[in-house]
């Protein structure tokens, strides 16, 4: 039950960090987005997939806030809480499948398989490929700073 509840706070925290307008309550919902991310790999027996989801997440957010703070554009209106809600309605509603459809009743990905192993031991390439695409988005705000600043 736990886990379903960690789930459609997940998607509702998600579609927020996607929709809304300031830089500052994106980057809090996206916050939320990765720290409930992190709780639901601990939960399923993948501490350290938890841990490497907490630590990438902290310097993704610290990239992102600046670079959209420093390249975004301030919105001329606040977001209405009529929107808001909407949106926490809309993340709810993809959140339902979640409600409905167990998440947490397979701990096992295969018969001899527990889910920690096989995220770390059979899907390590994933984790890689997240952390160069991390890098990659680093290094391009980077070289966008850089531009703007010499102009």
């Amino acid at each position: 039950m736990i886990i379903e509840i960690l789930a459609i706070g997940l998607i509702i925290s998600a579609v927020l960090a996607l929709f809304l307008d300031e830089v500052v309550y994106s980057v809090a919902a996206l916050a939320a987005t990765f720290l409930l991310t992190a709780l639901i790999y601990v939960l399923n027996g993948a501490v350290f997939a938890g841990i490497f989801q907490f630590a990438v997440s902290i310097g993704t957010l610290a990239i992102l806030f600046l670079s959209g703070e420093m390249l975004g554009e301030k919105p001329s209106k606040k977001a209405s809480s009529l929107r808001i809600g909407g949106l926490v309605g809309v993340g709810f509603l993809l959140s339902l499948p979640a409600i409905f459809l167990s998440v947490s009743g397979v701990s096992h990905v295969a018969p001899d398989v527990e889910f920690g192993d096989a995220l770390w031991n059979l899907r390590g390439v994933d984790v890689l490929l997240q952390a160069i695409v991390i890098l990659t988005v680093a290094i391009g705000i980077s070289i966008v700073l850089f531009e703007r600043r010499k102009k």
